[in-house]
């Protein structure tokens, strides 16, 4: 499994910064690198909340359908898959002084043929982490 994560300090309450990113139809708005999201369940975020999203990776497209499987306080786990990865996309938000601090982290293991070459995949998935992180940072800034 190749795991890329990082955080950023928000203004915003926990409470606000996790509203807004626990709904993953966001994630369109700050990852450069998940250009596509859709809601394809109704209702309030919970356990079972269904998503296409289409990532971008090494100049593709890639559908891959997403599943809420936790969410609990601050914090939401979904599970990504296509015929290529399984992810896990985590999200917790704590407080941080008068704001709070954001963790994303995600985990992909990748399927069929490509899984031999899994190890030497983690610079490109690693690329991945920087601008989802500063475009996460701007989009809470432009929130606050």
């Amino acid at each position: 499994m190749i795991t890329v994560s990082g955080s950023v300090k928000s203004d915003l309450s926990p409470e606000r910064a996790f509203a807004y990113l626990s709904q993953f139809e966001h994630t369109s708005e700050w990852d450069p690198g998940t250009p596509v999201v859709e809601k394809r369940s109704q209702g309030p975020v919970a356990v079972g909340h269904r998503y296409h999203a289409e990532a971008e990776f090494r100049g593709k497209r890639n559908p891959i359908e997403y599943e809420v499987i936790e969410l609990e306080g601050n914090h939401i786990k979904l599970r990504g898959e296509n015929k290529s990865v399984t992810a896990f996309d985590s999200i917790d938000v704590k407080p941080d002084g008068t704001g709070c601090e954001v963790t994303y982290t995600a985990e992909f293991a990748v399927k069929g043929p490509a899984k031999i070459l899994q190890p030497f995949l983690k610079p490109a998935f690693n690329s991945l982490r920087d601008p989802a992180l500063n475009g996460l940072k701007q989009k809470l800034q432009s929130l606050t």
